[in-house]
């Protein structure tokens, strides 16, 4: 990244509803420091209202389209950062990866789309390692509280000198629905990997973002039924965020040359509860999650989700968004037998409040914090690890916590 740049972090897509969120964050609580920052989209007037709803004027404009490279490489090449709420980034994200790459411009997204993902490590992990450049995905709900949440917990055990052999997430709580972004890049997800088998296997594969070579070990698929589960003495039943998040974990762990362990085992599914009731639940649970990930393109079952879930650029109001949270629980156990129930916990909705900011936090994080040298296209704990971790506790209402048994 070159360091003598107009703007410190763009935030791109700010005219949509979690991108004006990222606005607002950034805006209360850096307007007072010496960040210098923008926000760009295709519209000068949509841009203007959401500097008049979210900001002031002397927030800097800029206009450039998804579509047009050299427009975006026009952009990028003002800024350290690019902070991206532009989504499904397999329809939108290629090119302003590309620009980042080339321009030598750090990168941070919201992307949970696996197939895409893979194309961008496939096309640009290398050459943004040669550049210096970090692109780092997934920063927001999928997947920081998962992979962070590893990430601390290695680093509790470094400390206790023990060896991590197995995590189990499971969401012991959440409130607040789905974004209308993530169903919709959901939905395009499910769409090209109906077309392309190739993208299929990626999806499938429980190591389907490692490194060329490395795409295998102990882990299977993600949990597709509801089951009682021994560890948390719950009945558990499958997590949506689960295909990202458990990849994006174990990315990260290829990445860092295996910290965690060439056989380290790791999954995610949602606690429903003990007894009957708690089996009902699971599995009440899991069918709007069925019917979200296998109603086809263009069948009444989708038509009809669509109408139900919320469209992209929709979202909850700032009491709903107040009022939600999450609350996740890591159950560890350890080589020598031992285990440990670490939690983090979110103090606003996953999908909205959190979440922008989560993204907002990574993309200062990659513009003024002194980082290690891993560059790529890598994850949020390869990319900024401990400084992150306390930007996510000071900054973003999230807490890291760990018990020991």
């Amino acid at each position: 990244m070159i360091s003598n740049r107009e703007f410190d972090v763009i935030i791109w897509g700010a005219t949509g509803f979690t991108g004006s969120l990222v606005v607002e964050y950034i805006y209360n609580n850096y307007k007072n420091k010496s960040l210098k920052w923008a926000i760009a989209g295709r519209s000068i007037e949509k841009l203007n209202k959401v500097r008049l709803n979210f900001a002031d004027d002397t927030i800097p404009i800029i206009s450039a389209n998804s579509d047009d490279l050299a427009s975006l490489q026009s952009m990028v090449k003002r800024t350290k950062v690019v902070c991206t709420t532009v989504g499904p980034y397999a329809l939108y994200g290629s090119n302003l990866v590309k620009a980042c790459v080339e321009s030598k411009t750090n990168y941070c997204d919201l992307a949970g789309e696996v197939q895409w993902i893979r194309k961008m490590i496939d096309h640009y992990h290398q050459k943004a390692k040669s550049n210096n450049v970090k692109i780092v995905n997934c920063c927001g709900f999928d997947s920081i509280p998962s992979d962070m949440g590893v990430y601390f917990i290695y680093k509790n055990a470094l400390k206790l000198n023990k060896t991590i052999c197995k995590i189990e997430m499971r969401v012991a709580g959440a409130k607040g629905g789905i974004s209308g972004g993530t169903y919709e890049s959901l939905s395009n997800v499910n769409k090209e990997a109906l077309k392309d088998k190739e993208i299929f296997k990626t999806v499938i594969n429980p190591y389907g973002l490692n490194p060329n070579g490395e795409q295998s070990g102990p882990d299977k698929h993600d949990l597709r039924k509801v089951k009682f589960d021994k560890t948390s003495n719950n009945w558990i039943s499958p997590f949506i965020m689960a295909a990202i998040n458990t990849k994006i974990v174990r990315r990260s762990n290829a990445l860092s040359g295996y910290l965690y362990g060439k056989d380290f085992e790791y999954d995610e599914a949602t606690l429903s509860g003990k007894g009957f009731n708690g089996r009902l639940k699971g599995i009440l649970m899991s069918i709007p999650i069925a019917i979200v990930m296998l109603a086809k393109p263009g069948s009444m079952i989708k038509k009809i989700v669509d109408k139900i879930l919320p469209s992209a650029g929709e979202g909850p109001s700032k009491k709903d968004r107040e009022n939600g949270y999450f609350n996740l629980r890591f159950y560890v156990t350890y080589k020598d037998g031992s285990n440990s129930v670490a939690k983090v916990t979110g103090d606003m909705d996953p999908g909205y409040g959190s979440t922008s900011k989560m993204l907002s936090e990574s993309a200062v994080c990659l513009a003024v914090d002194q980082l290690n040298g891993s560059n790529g296209v890598i994850t949020p704990s390869i990319a900024m690890g401990e400084n992150l971790l306390e930007r996510l506790k000071n900054n973003s209402g999230l807490t890291f916590n760990i018990k020991h048994l």
